[in-house]
């Protein structure tokens, strides 16, 4: 049975040269390491992909409604309710002098309503079918195992 390796000093009989004397052993070059994992999502839980899509929803329905409204203020202000709404009036007039008034349909209060409840059904919407997603991707999983992801950690 073969004993731990030997330097060539000590096979020869001799005591090994020291340290200051030994040539410079060659090491590769030291750059940042990545540890690499594989993992698998073998199973989402419903529950909270409902409770992060709700959030996410509710977020998106409050950008909606405060985007309309800014949308809605630069619009006003540039005059575009009132030359369209002229020009849609002077379009429907009939003899009687009733036209379709444009403006009074087209106020904030209605057009922030109708973001509302778009946004609404859009909360409602999204977390039902984020929670769907949720149950059809576990069941899909439990046949091919999940999905595998591979992350890298930088040393």
């Amino acid at each position: 049975m073969p004993g731990p390796a030997r330097s060539p000093e000590r096979a020869a009989g001799q005591e090994p040269a020291p340290a200051a004397q030994r040539p410079a052993a060659r090491t590769a070059p030291t750059g940042p390491r990545t540890r690499k994992a594989r993992l698998r999502v073998a199973k989402a839980d419903p529950w909270s992909v409902m409770k992060v899509s709700f959030l996410l929803s509710v977020a998106l329905g409050v950008c909606t409604i405060v985007a309309a409204a800014v949308l809605w203020s630069v619009m006003d202000a540039m005059g575009v309710f009132q030359a369209v709404g002229g020009t849609v009036s002077d379009a429907t007039t009939s003899g009687d002098g009733g036209g379709f008034d444009l403006e009074s349909f087209l106020s904030l209060p209605h057009v922030l309503l109708f973001t509302t409840v778009i946004a609404v059904v859009d909360v409602v919407l999204a977390t039902a079918l984020a929670t769907l997603a949720a149950f059809v991707y576990n069941l899909a999983a439990g046949f091919v195992g999940g999905v595998e992801l591979t992350l890298a950690e930088d040393e």
